[in-house]
């Protein structure tokens, strides 16, 4: 009988590389997340692996190896935080701290348990990003020679976006798999994969969810009682596979509805969603006010509170039916508004944008300001995360590449 590959999931937050890598088939024998709300969503459906809920720094290679035990590790996976390297936003660009050297712990540890491949993944920023505000040496650079310290010099490059693996999200992220061995290394490869629109993504969820309060309640195996609502008579294949326990291999239970309550907006955040229409977001909307009434219109509505003082580029984007989402962000909850209906998108909808499977439970709070609260509400965890849909054709290409067969997609 072959072994199931391993897995060593680092920086892992609620799951998303786990749960790709789980419908491939591998086996993740560790999980490593500082934030608890995390660790939370993470043990809730991954009951099975251990998690170390520490920050990277202070976990030992003792402390690896003793849940490994004598297990071959495949490999290991690590998404850093992207904050210093993101150009979204110039601010969080100019830090130079300690996160963007991260990387290197999870080196530390693949090395521990002589890991054969590690997989690294971040935001394209991180290519041009200097390790030092007055230096003309990249953090890439660092990484590549970090790598091949500890004997990884294989390795390939590579710039995917989830769009082209069935996420309905134009999502771009940059990814490195390098390797100790000299294997036949490659990347997963878009092989005219129809693209996931928003429509498809969202065809079986109700436009207009009940408020929480007047939510259906369903009581879960460990006596919590959750929201549930009702899904539509109608699927995508999009939408099956989002419901498909048999794929993602986890556990077959009753489906539910769950998470997919709207937030409550007040009347001026309602009555400018209404002036957004698809495709177009808040700065669209402070330009054609400015071009169409000029300043007197912008100050009358700032003093209504019906748009802010402030515009933001991402804010307020609301999305188009038949194309697949902008890039969900741990931010989203300001950032997108639903196609068709006045309001922010449910935690499910975000969800699904995101390519976590209905049943996927997640814990924490509702609603925290994001990077301002050491623990991540339901939104910024989904946003943060890694599109398991895109771990999961990681997976598969890596399977090929350590058992030199070629493996057919479920999807």
């Amino acid at each position: 009988m072959t072994r199931r590959l391993t897995h060593i999931d680092c920086f892992s937050g609620p799951g998303g590389i786990c749960t790709g890598f789980r419908a491939a088939g591998f086996e993740t024998l560790l999980a490593i997340e500082l934030v608890e709300s995390c660790v939370e969503t993470y043990t809730a459906n991954h009951k099975d692996v251990p998690v170390i809920n520490k920050d990277i720094r202070d976990v030992t290679e003792e402390e690896v190896k003793r849940i490994v035990g004598n297990r071959v590790v495949d490999i290991l996976t690590a998404g850093m935080p992207c904050e210093t390297f993101s150009t979204a936003g110039a601010t969080s660009r100019s830090f130079y701290d300690h996160r963007q050297f991260l990387y290197r712990e999870a080196i530390r540890l693949a090395d521990a348990v002589n890991a054969r491949m590690i997989l690294f993944e971040n935001v394209p920023g991180i290519q041009t990003k200097k390790v030092a505000k007055d230096s003309d040496r990249l953090i890439i650079d660092e990484i590549y020679d970090d790598l091949a310290k500890y004997g990884y010099v294989h390795h390939i490059s590579t710039i995917l976006n989830a769009e082209d693996f069935g996420v309905p999200q134009s999502r771009e992220r940059f990814f490195i798999l390098a390797s100790r061995e000299k294997l036949d290394l490659r990347v997963p490869v878009a092989k005219n994969r129809k693209i996931v629109t928003v429509e498809e993504a969202f065809i079986d969820l109700p436009e207009e969810p009940k408020e929480t309060i007047n939510s259906a309640k369903k009581k879960l195996e460990n006596g919590e009682e959750i929201e549930v609502e009702q899904y539509k008579d109608i699927d995508s294949a999009y939408s099956k596979l989002m419901k498909d326990r048999d794929f993602w291999k986890f556990e077959k239970k009753e489906l539910a509805l769950t998470y997919h309550f709207a937030p409550v907006h007040r009347k001026g955040t309602i009555k400018r969603f209404e002036m957004i229409k698809q495709g177009e977001g808040l700065k669209d909307l402070f330009d054609k006010l400015m071009a169409e009434h000029g300043p007197e219109e912008i100050e009358r509505l700032q003093k209504e509170k019906i748009i802010p003082n402030k515009w933001y580029i991402q804010r307020n984007r609301r999305l188009s039916p038949d194309k697949p989402s902008v890039t969900v962000t741990s931010h989203c909850l300001s950032e997108l508004v639903h196609p068709i209906k006045n309001r922010a998108l449910t935690i499910r909808e975000v969800a699904r944008l995101q390519s976590f499977p209905d049943f996927y439970d997640f814990k924490g709070g509702k609603f925290v300001a994001p990077h301002k609260d050491p623990q991540q509400d339901k939104y910024e965890q989904i946003g943060d995360a890694v599109p398991p849909l895109l771990a999961y054709h990681w997976g598969l290409v890596i399977k090929e590449i350590l058992e030199g067969v070629k493996v057919t997609e479920g999807v």
